[in-house]
């Protein structure tokens, strides 16, 4: 259980870490596919660098995040099949790192970085009116429908793919 609280940490910090090169440092508009709708269409394209560098920075980070996304999925599993999981215990892990990702998600990026800190906005102030007077930053029903129904599918679907090795 341990193990499968620090993979969702380090899931975490992979995601914040995907964030902030794509928002801060590549400034590309294609990595904004999960933003609000409202943001996107107002976002103007970026062409020159936050400063010298930027961009190689951004995808570096991007690239690191990955692999610790990689990593922490690799070793999810790899500890699974040495400990001799069954369903369940594949379906619990998977399950409980894809929650602990989703509450994150929607408390720190939608609620505190979006709405309260304005984080995006900083980056993006065109967008400022299109998120002004939100009390949440992304469709809440959305979230819920992947913390309720999307993530809990995929952790079976992927429970049951573990244990047919």
């Amino acid at each position: 259980m341990l193990l499968t609280i620090f993979l969702a940490i380090v899931f975490c910090a992979a995601i914040t870490m995907m964030l902030l090169s794509a928002v801060a440092f590549i400034q590309k508009k294609e990595l904004f596919s999960s933003a609000p709708k409202e943001a996107r269409e107002v976002i103007l394209p970026r062409e020159k660098e936050l400063f010298v560098g930027a961009r190689a920075i951004g995808w570096t980070l991007m690239a690191f995040s990955i692999l610790m996304i990689l990593g922490a999925g690799i070793i999810s599993v790899w500890d699974g099949f040495r400990n001799a999981f069954g369903f369940w215990q594949f379906f619990t892990r998977f399950v409980l790192i894809f929650t602990i990702y989703k509450l994150y998600d929607m408390v720190c990026f939608d609620y505190f970085l979006l709405m309260k800190f304005h984080f995006f906005q900083h980056y993006y102030p065109e967008t400022e009116r299109a998120l002004a007077g939100r009390k949440y930053g992304f469709n809440l029903k959305s979230q819920l429908l992947k913390l309720l129904v999307i993530f809990p599918a995929a952790s079976a679907i992927a429970a049951w793919v573990c244990t047919l090795f």
